[in-house]
C-alpha cells in the first residue's frame, strides 16, 4: 500500500477489538502515526506490538463517556506527534434494545457511548483542526442508522444519531477545509455483534473490510468529502 497517509495522525477510539483493531492496522500500513484508545490498556499493547512501529504508535487508556478522558486523550496525541489529522469515533456498544424488554442501565450506556462519546470525540479535535484549515472526522454509525430493527429500537436510535451529527457536522464544516465522513457498516464479524441474529445463508463482513472503506475516504484528495459509505454483505 502507498503510504498516503506519512506524515498524519489518527486517532482510533475502540482500537482494542473488531472494526477498531483493523482500522488501526490499515491506517498505519497507509504510513500514519496511530493513536489507539480503548478501556484496556493490555489490549491496547498487544494491538501496537502487532502493528510493531513503536516510534509511530501510542496507546492510551480511555472512556469515551468520559469528557475527560477524551480531552486528556487529543492532548496526548498532540504531545506526542505535533498534530491530530483524524479523529475515528469507532467505539460503539449495541446493548438490550427492546423498549418493552425496559433494561434502562443498557439504554443509557449506548447513548453516552454511541453519542455523547462522539460528540465528546468531536469537541475534542475540532477547534484545532479549525484553526489549520484541515482535518478529517470520521465517524462510524451502522446500517441500523438506516432502518429501524423491531429487536433494535433503541441501539438503531443511537445510529440514527450518529448519522445526524455527520450530516448536520458536515454542513456546519462547509468551505472550513475540515471533512466529514460517516460509515455505516452491515452486520460485521465482531465481538460487538456475536450474538446477534443473522440470517445463516449471508456471510457478515470482516472488521478488515469496513477499515478499507476509512482508508478511501481519508486518502481522498483534499477538495473531496466522502460523506457517506454503506457497506453491506451481498
Amino acid at each position: 500500500m502507498t503510504k498516503q497517509l506519512a506524515g498524519k495522525t489518527a486517532i482510533v477510539t475502540g482500537a482494542s477489538s473488531g472494526i477498531g483493531t483493523a482500522i488501526a492496522k490499515e491506517i498505519a500500513k497507509a504510513g500514519a502515526n496511530v493513536v489507539l484508545a480503548a478501556r484496556s490498556q493490555e489490549k491496547l499493547a498487544q494491538i501496537a506490538k502487532e502493528i510493531s512501529q513503536n516510534e509511530k504508535t501510542l496507546c492510551v487508556k480511555a472512556d469515551v463517556t468520559n469528557q475527560k478522558d477524551v480531552d486528556s486523550l487529543a492532548k496526548l496525541a498532540k504531545q506526542a506527534f505535533g498534530n491530530v489529522d483524524i479523529y475515528i469515533n469507532n467505539a460503539g456498544k449495541m446493548g438490550s434494545s427492546r423498549v418493552l424488554k425496559g433494561d434502562v442501565s443498557d439504554w443509557e450506556e449506548m447513548i453516552d457511548i454511541n453519542i455523547k462519546g462522539v460528540l465528546y470525540g468531536i469537541h475534542s479535535v475540532l477547534p484545532a483542526m479549525l484553526e489549520k484549515g484541515s482535518g478529517h472526522i470520521v465517524n462510524i454509525a451502522s446500517d441500523s442508522g438506516f432502518e429501524v430493527t423491531e429487536r433494535l429500537t433503541v441501539y438503531c436510535a443511537t445510529k440514527f444519531a450518529v448519522r445526524a451529527i455527520s450530516t448536520g457536522l458536515e454542513k456546519e464544516l462547509a468551505k472550513t477545509g475540515v471533512r466529514v465522513t460517516n460509515i455505516s457498516p452491515g452486520m460485521v464479524e465482531t465481538p460487538l455483534s456475536s450474538k446477534s441474529p443473522f440470517d445463516s445463508d449471508r456471510k457478515k463482513l470482516l472488521p478488515e473490510d469496513i477499515a478499507r472503506a476509512v482508508v478511501y475516504a481519508v486518502t481522498q484528495p483534499d477538495y473531496v468529502n466522502v460523506n457517506e459509505i454503506l457497506v453491506r454483505p451481498i
